[in-house]
């Protein structure tokens, strides 16, 4: 077969084969783009999950040692837990009246309770007050006078409560009946 190629078809097959040259290098260079978001993507994806499996390792120990702590405390609640259910068992097998307990005054502020003279006289050595210090009574003067000074307490059962174990004695009024 034979064909007669005119110079206007060799003009139209030259355009189209450039326009498809064209055509073929834009969609190069987009595949190429593509394929490069693709790659970046991957890469901070990987660089995400490494991120989380660094992170998810750190909160494993944080929780870890979070659970230790946890044991810690519970094991320290029951012991307390323990001793007082045994305090309470001891306070109800015994009667308060006749019990006293010490009351240490700093300038004549309440400080701690105490079961005991002997453990108040013990703390104030705690606080700068010399081991052999002599405790002697304070008579009528104010307890703020005093850096340090212990007071009795004793149970009194009328009023369900602790008393001073010595009241002072209040001082007449002039002219009062």
């Amino acid at each position: 077969m034979i064909r007669i190629v005119t110079a206007a078809r060799l003009e139209r097959l030259d355009a189209d084969a450039s326009a498809a040259r064209e055509h073929a290098r834009q969609t190069s260079g987009a595949a190429n783009e593509a394929f490069g978001r693709h790659v970046r993507e991957l890469y901070a994806a990987t660089d995400r999950a490494e991120r989380a499996e660094t992170t998810t390792a750190e909160v494993g120990e944080i929780l870890a040692r979070a659970m230790e702590e946890l044991s810690a405390a519970q094991q320290e609640l029951l012991l307390r837990d323990i001793e007082i259910r045994r305090l309470r068992q001891e306070l109800d097998g015994e009667s308060l009246e006749g019990r006293s307990l010490t009351v240490l005054l700093h300038y004549g502020e309440p400080h701690t309770i105490y079961a005991t003279h002997e453990d108040a006289h013990a703390d104030t050595a705690t606080h700068g007050m010399p081991a052999d210090h002599v405790w002697k009574p304070c008579g009528e003067r104010p307890a703020a006078e005093f850096k340090w000074r212990c007071e009795a307490f004793i149970y009194n059962p009328a009023s369900n409560g602790f008393r001073r174990a010595q009241m002072s004695v209040p001082k007449p009024i002039e002219g009062a009946a």
